[in-house]
């Protein structure tokens, strides 16, 4: 799609093709009163408004506003049946979180058909997208049974037909071992009948792994995603969230696109995955429903990590939907600076995906997927807790979404 987007108060990026090093994620590229061109779907030119090239196409007035990259959730578990209040108002009044939950999704996914589940998520993308959130990655995980995985795989990949937010698909059998298996042999059927089924039916880009006290080991872990690269999956891991039980080393090892959670991640391993190149992908909205410790952000960035932030988006541990809310809570209980939580949600989000070449910064050849704020300044963004900030979403030189005129600005 073709689009010009003109009279940007402030346009706010990282810029590159691989994830920004901690040390350099306060790097953003700033120009006032700017334009982007989009052709094709590609951003081909931006700059000050006085070098505005000659333009006969549609334009989009962004009257003063803030313009970002669209905004990339690399950890979500958008596509579930029903949901887990029980367990989350137990926690309320004090009951301990450790994942038995995941069960219970599995069990209320069961007797739920693919329509159904597409039914049920496509409001949940929708809010995402209002979010400024272009690009999602969804996990399977609440099947644990080689057809209802494949059921939850199908449903993200007709989700993803629609293109806006654009969805990485995740193969997530090995989120917890279903009742009445013996984990051994739970681990052998991952590993030898539904991760063929998920590469023949080329439903999956990655393979995920809950790796943690309680789930699966490091060495189980590792045979699974051994087997996973084997069939062509990249790798991803749920690492360190519970309990420091090696499993960020084993990111570090295995060479994982991303680790995930990491609350609990040795500084050893820490130092491992920044040499190995792994995207640190941080949630603290999960921290935040279960009351933990908060991810020790600034210590990654002194190891040189990558570090994203995603929502982790689910039923059970982190009903949060909001990309911006995570976003303020990484700056204001994480550490972060404003600079280093944008890189965190855009480009180095979308190296955690698999996807920093097209995705995550504004730059000529990269998708044409921006966000227009009702900010003045990027630096506003995680300054309205909890408030609608998006005007506009663009996804690939398409606008997908805008706030109705009707509708007053939030601030």
């Amino acid at each position: 799609m073709d689009l010009l987007v003109t009279n940007i108060g402030e346009l706010a990026t990282p810029q590159g093709m691989v994830a920004v090093p901690g040390s350099r994620m306060e790097e953003l590229t700033l120009i006032r009163n700017a334009y982007v061109l989009c052709r094709d779907g590609r951003v081909e030119a931006l700059g000050t408004m006085d070098s505005l090239p000659h333009w006969d196409g549609p334009v989009l007035d962004g009257r003063g506003r803030t313009c970002t990259p669209g905004l990339v959730d690399p950890h979500t578990h958008v596509v579930f049946a029903g949901s887990r209040v029980d367990e989350f108002l137990a926690r309320a009044t004090g009951e301990p979180y450790t994942g038995g939950g995941i069960v219970n999704s599995a069990n209320a996914l069961s007797g739920t058909t693919l329509e159904e589940l597409v039914t049920q998520a496509t409001p949940r993308l929708q809010a995402m997208l209002r979010r400024g959130v272009t690009t999602v990655e969804a996990k399977s995980g609440y099947g644990l049974s080689l057809d209802n995985e494949l059921k939850i795989l199908r449903a993200v990949a007709t989700l993803g037909e629609r293109g806006a937010p654009e969805l990485v698909p995740t193969f997530m059998g090995a989120h917890a071992v279903p009742s009445g298996w013996d984990k051994e042999t739970y681990v052998a059927h991952v590993i030898h009948d539904m991760l063929p089924r998920v590469a023949e039916a080329n439903l999956a880009k990655f393979c995920d792994v809950f790796c943690d006290r309680g789930f699966f080991t490091v060495e189980e872990s590792e045979r699974i995603l051994e087997a996973a690269r084997g069939l062509g999956f990249e790798i991803k891991l749920h690492a360190d969230e519970l309990a420091d039980t090696g499993a960020s080393g084993l990111a570090a090892r295995i060479g994982a696109t991303s680790a995930d959670h990491l609350l609990r991640a040795a500084p050893r391993a820490i130092e491992a995955m920044a040499r190995a190149g792994v995207v640190g992908v941080l949630l603290p909205g999960t921290a935040f429903v279960l009351d933990e410790p908060y991810a020790p952000a600034r210590t990654f960035l002194q190891a040189d990590l990558p570090v994203a932030l995603g929502t982790d988006f689910n039923p059970g541990s982190c009903p949060v939907i909001s990309l911006p809310l995570c976003l303020s809570l990484a700056v204001l209980r994480m550490g972060l600076t404003v600079a280093e939580a944008l890189c965190a949600a855009t480009l180095n989000a979308a190296a955690a995906v698999g996807a920093a070449e097209r995705l995550g910064s504004l730059e000529p050849g990269k998708d044409a997927d921006l966000v227009l704020w009702d900010v003045p300044t990027y630096r506003e963004l995680p300054y309205w807790i909890g408030h609608d900030l998006v005007h506009t979403v663009v996804k690939g030189g398409r606008v997908t979404w805008k706030r109705c005129q009707s509708e007053p600005t939030p601030n």
